[in-house]
């Protein structure tokens, strides 16, 4: 028996969901070489705190220090037929720039022929008045790389570990961070195993590669350890239930619920993470599975305690 999908068109005919490519990569930059310069006050992002792809780009925000110069508003957790919307809420907000009520309001005066999906992050310039990209992947390079005269000097991609940091991100994004969206939007059971199988060899990879180091790379965080953080933090929470990727929980594999722990506890990442939120959206917005949309109580966690990961 096959499930209705909770994205028909990103569904194949197998069962599989496949997520569909961003829409948006214009580029800031620092030089002149693009139409958006990296000036300060200029740009606005658009999140949800729900939502691990926009959460990266909040950590990336914070961890160059660019809040004074970038600001951001966050989405109501809930999204319905009509997507992302802006209302007042704990933790959530109207839109204070464009005064729009839905995030596709920001897709069409963009471009008026939009016709995908709504997505967020979204990296917005006040003075075309348009998007200029929602790519995640584009608006954390270029927190890091664009916007040197007002960041601190905290290197996400070090140049040293490029084309290694290249690769393990391709790695974490297609088979954990990607890899539980195709586990838990599945519509065949055999799409669902080859998913759900393949994120837990990963996992377990990276747990033995975090038994040698503290962090990915070693002794610094960079953004494939944030890029990592955004699945681990909403695993036990979500993805081990809703998603059903329920092999392990995340506090079964000791290296990896330490580094969770580790990062979680790092300077401003609590305030990225607001566990209403990403409880709220998965459990009551995939209503086709939880239809009932109840949202567990649970699990139970505390994300203070004692990593020990220092030893390392």
């Amino acid at each position: 028996m096959t499930t209705r999908p909770q994205f028909p068109d990103e569904q194949s005919k197998s069962g599989q969901f496949e997520r569909q490519e961003d829409a948006f990569r214009y580029f800031i930059s620092s030089d002149g070489s693009t139409p958006f310069p990296a000036e300060a006050g200029r740009y606005h992002l658009y999140i949800s705190l729900a939502c691990p792809w926009a959460s990266r780009t909040l950590i990336a925000l914070k961890v160059k220090g660019l809040e004074e110069f970038i600001g951001f508003t966050v989405v109501d957790p809930v999204r319905d037929d009509r997507g992302w919307a802006f209302r007042d809420g704990p933790g959530y907000s109207h839109d204070p720039i464009n005064g729009f009520a839905f995030l596709s309001e920001a897709y069409v005066a963009s471009d008026p022929g939009y016709r995908g999906r709504v997505t967020v992050p979204v990296l917005w310039d006040k003075l075309s008045k348009r998007i200029v990209n929602n790519s995640e992947d584009d608006i954390c390079r270029m927190f890091n790389d664009e916007f040197t005269s007002h960041a601190n000097n905290t290197d996400l991609f070090p140049s040293s570990i490029r084309d290694e940091q290249e690769e393990l991100s391709r790695f974490i994004y297609g088979t954990v961070n990607n890899g539980v969206y195709k586990a838990g939007f599945a519509t065949e059971q055999n799409a669902y195993a080859s998913a759900c199988i393949q994120l837990f060899k990963s996992l377990d990879f990276l747990e033995e590669r975090l038994s040698k180091n503290r962090y990915l790379f070693g002794p610094g965080i960079v953004e494939a350890d944030w890029r990592l953080f955004c699945t681990l933090i909403r695993f036990d929470a979500v993805y081990h239930g809703h998603f059903k990727c329920n092999i392990r929980r995340i506090k079964d594999y000791s290296n990896l619920h330490g580094y969770l722990l580790d990062l979680y506890q790092q300077p401003g990442m609590a305030e990225t993470v607001n566990f209403e939120h990403i409880k709220r959206h998965y459990y009551m917005t995939h209503e086709e599975i939880n239809p009932n949309r109840i949202v567990p109580i649970g699990p139970l966690e505390d994300f203070t305690a004692p990593h020990c990961r220092e030893k390392l």
